[in-house]
C-alpha cells in the first residue's frame, strides 16, 4: 500500500471513529430514555437496565455505522477539496483510483463489520436482551421486593416482608404478608399471612406473576368487629403486579437468527432477511455516493454537501423501509426493488465520480485561434 493510500484512509478513519462517536452519544441518549422509561414502567427492573441498554446498542450498530461511514467520508473528503489538498494531488498526478482504492478498502472493511453485526451480533444482543428481561421478572426482585425490610405489595395495597432471598430472587424465605381485603359479603378485613418459605411463579403467558407460600398461617381480622379467623395452610398463593408490556418491543423475528429465519416461511422472515443481508451493501453503496457529494470548490458552503447528502440519506433509508414494508403486507413477494435501488444509486454515484475524474479536453490557442488582421 502506497504511502498516499494509507495517507487516505487515517484521516478518512480518523473522521469517521469522530463521527461515529458524536452518532453513538445520540444514540445511547435516546436508547438510555427509552429503557429508563420502560424501567419507570414496570417492563423490568432496574437492576439489569445497563446491560439492557449495552445490548440494545450493540443492536443498534447495523444501522449507525453506515451512516457514520457516510458522514465520515463526506467530512474527511469535503475538508481535503475546500483546503485545496485533492487539486494539488490531482496535479501531482494522482487520479482517480488514487482515491478509489482506499474507498475500497475502508468500504470492504465497513461492509464486513456492518454484516457482521446485522447478520448474527445484532440479533444475538437482541436475543440476549430478550432473555435477560424474562428472567428478571421470573424474580420477585422485579417486582421491587427486598429482603430484611417492609416493602409495598405492587399494585395489591399491602405490605410483604421477607427475611431472605435466593441469588435469582425466586426463592423467599420466613414470610410476612398484610393487606386489606374486602369479603364477598362486603366486609373490610385485614388479612395476615406468615410463612416459613415461599415461591415466585408466572401465568403460562408469562403475565401474572404469584408468590406460592408453603406451610404457615392466615388471619382475618374485621376492621370493625372480633370475630377474627386462624387458618392454617399448606400452601397459599398471593398475586404480584403483572408484568406490564413493552409498547416498544420489537418485532419478533427480529431476534432470530438467520438459521431460523431462512426455514420460516412468514412474510416477516423474509422481510428481515431481505433487510439484514441489505445492511453491509447499504454500507458500500453509501460510501461510493459519498465520494462525488464531497467534492467541492473552496468558495462553495461548507455544510452545503453535507445537507443534500444527509438528505439523500433518508431518502434512500425511507425507499428501503417502503420496501420492507410492502415486502411484510405482502404487496411485493421478492426483493428485487431493494437491489433495484441499490443497484441505480451506486450506479448513479460511479457515473457522476467518473465524470468529475475523467480527462478534459484543452483546445490549443495556437490552433483555434484566428489570425490577427485576416
Amino acid at each position: 500500500m502506497s504511502i498516499l493510500d494509507r495517507y487516505f484512509l487515517r484521516e478518512l478513519a480518523y473522521s469517521i471513529a469522530a463521527t461515529a462517536i458524536v452518532l453513538l452519544v445520540i444514540l445511547a441518549g435516546g436508547t438510555f430514555a427509552r429503557v429508563l422509561a420502560q424501567v419507570a414502567n414496570g417492563t423490568f427492573p432496574p437492576g439489569i437496565m445497563f446491560q439492557v441498554l449495552g445490548l440494545r446498542m450493540t443492536d443498534a450498530l447495523s444501522g449507525m455505522l453506515p451512516l457514520a461511514a457516510f458522514l465520515g467520508t463526506l467530512v474527511a473528503l469535503g475538508r481535503m477539496y475546500r483546503e485545496s489538498e485533492m487539486h494539488v494531488l490531482s496535479s501531482s498526478g494522482m487520479g482517480a483510483m488514487g482515491l478509489v482504492r482506499p474507498i475500497a478498502v475502508l468500504a470492504l472493511i465497513t461492509a464486513l463489520i456492518v454484516g457482521t453485526v446485522a447478520i448474527w451480533l445484532g440479533p444475538l444482543a437482541s436475543r440476549t436482551s430478550d432473555q435477560m428481561i424474562a428472567d428478571a421478572n421470573r424474580s420477585v426482585i422485579a417486582a421491587g421486593l427486598d429482603a430484611g425490610r417492609f416493602t409495598a405489595l405492587p399494585g395489591k395495597g399491602g405490605v410483604i416482608f421477607v427475611d431472605t432471598l435466593s441469588r435469582d430472587g425466586s426463592k423467599l424465605g420466613h414470610t410476612f404478608l398484610a393487606k386489606d381485603v374486602i369479603t364477598s359479603k362486603g366486609e373490610h378485613v385485614v388479612r395476615l399471612v406468615t410463612a416459613n418459605s415461599g415461591q415466585m411463579y408466572q401465568e403460562s403467558d408469562g403475565d401474572g406473576r404469584f408468590i406460592a407460600l408453603h406451610t404457615g398461617w392466615q388471619y382475618e381480622i374485621p376492621l370493625a368487629g372480633d370475630n377474627w379467623r386462624r387458618m392454617r395452610f399448606e400452601q397459599n398463593d398471593s398475586s404480584l403486579s403483572a408484568v406490564q408490556a413493552d409498547d416498544d418491543e420489537d418485532d419478533p423475528v427480529h431476534s432470530m437468527s438467520f438459521g431460523d429465519l431462512s426455514k420460516a416461511t412468514t412474510t416477516e422472515a423474509h422481510a428481515e432477511i431481505a433487510w439484514r443481508i441489505a445492511a453491509p451493501v447499504t454500507a458500500l453503496v453509501l460510501l461510493m455516493l459519498a465520494t462525488p457529494l464531497s467534492r467541492q470548490s473552496p468558495r462553495e458552503a461548507r455544510y452545503g454537501r453535507l445537507m443534500i447528502a444527509v438528505l439523500s440519506y433518508f431518502l434512500y433509508l425511507a425507499l428501503m423501509q417502503i420496501i420492507r414494508t410492502m415486502i411484510i403486507k405482502g404487496t411485493l413477494h421478492t426483493s428485487a426493488p431493494m437491489w433495484t435501488i441499490h443497484v441505480i444509486i451506486f450506479g448513479t454515484a460511479a457515473w457522476f465520480f467518473t465524470r468529475q475524474y475523467a480527462p478534459r479536453k484543452v483546445r490549443n490557442p495556437a490552433i483555434t485561434a484566428p489570425a490577427v488582421g485576416a
